[in-house]
């Protein structure tokens, strides 16, 4: 069986939290752990707030934003106005 621990591991290593792993911690977090692996997700979770980690997620989410954002920016004027005022 695999440990919170060792999926941190990974990700501290390469930097790169992959959707599926933060899905497995998600699941496993909802189980019994030790308290070394709650030290070891607070590590991931400050790691990722100083930008040590990127997560998938967040770069998916980012992408689909900037996606929308120059869908907009392709839009007729007269359609932004029509849409804006109703």
């Amino acid at each position: 069986m695999i440990l919170i621990r060792e999926v941190v591991q990974q990700a501290l290593s390469t930097g790169f939290l992959t959707v599926e792993a933060e899905e497995l911690l998600r699941e496993m977090l909802q189980g019994k752990y030790g308290s070394e692996d709650l030290k070891a997700f607070m590590s991931l979770q400050q790691a990722a707030m100083s930008g040590q980690v990127t997560q998938e997620s967040r770069v998916q989410l980012e992408e689909k934003i900037l996606g929308q954002a120059e869908s907009l920016k392709r839009l007729p004027t007269e359609v932004l106005a029509t849409t804006s005022r109703n």
